[in-house]
């Protein structure tokens, strides 16, 4: 299996359920693993692998949509990778809010979700 790998992605976007969250926005951190199968592939060819440019901009893209909760950011991510790239076998992907408004918190709070997928 290989495993294309987005690590420590840092975005501004504009999630959350409370008002405030969704007018100053927030610092986030994003994680994307993508595997697949290899076969007999001699990784010769961008069209036989994953490109993580593309990867990104899926994220960019989605990271501008304002949503209540991250679990939906986080589904509708792997929802648009694996119509893109429907030979993945595995999606996981981690959002971090970094600067979350909870009271005497330091640190960065986040939600991870994979989905795994048959052939």
């Amino acid at each position: 299996m290989v495993v294309i790998e987005l690590n420590q992605v840092r975005l501004r976007a504009f999630h959350g359920v409370y008002e405030g969250e969704k007018l100053t926005g927030s610092e986030y951190e994003v994680n994307v693993r993508v595997g697949y199968e290899e076969g007999d592939s001699t990784f010769d060819d961008l069209k036989n692998t994953i490109n993580y440019v593309e990867i990104l901009d899926i994220v960019k893209q989605r990271m501008r949509i304002p949503t209540g909760l991250l679990e939906k950011v986080a589904d509708s991510i792997i929802r648009k990778i694996r119509h893109q790239y429907p030979f993945s076998t595995e999606i996981s992907i981690s959002i971090y809010k970094l600067d979350a408004p909870v009271e005497n918190f330091q640190g960065k709070l986040g939600v991870t979700l994979l989905k795994k997928f048959d052939g």
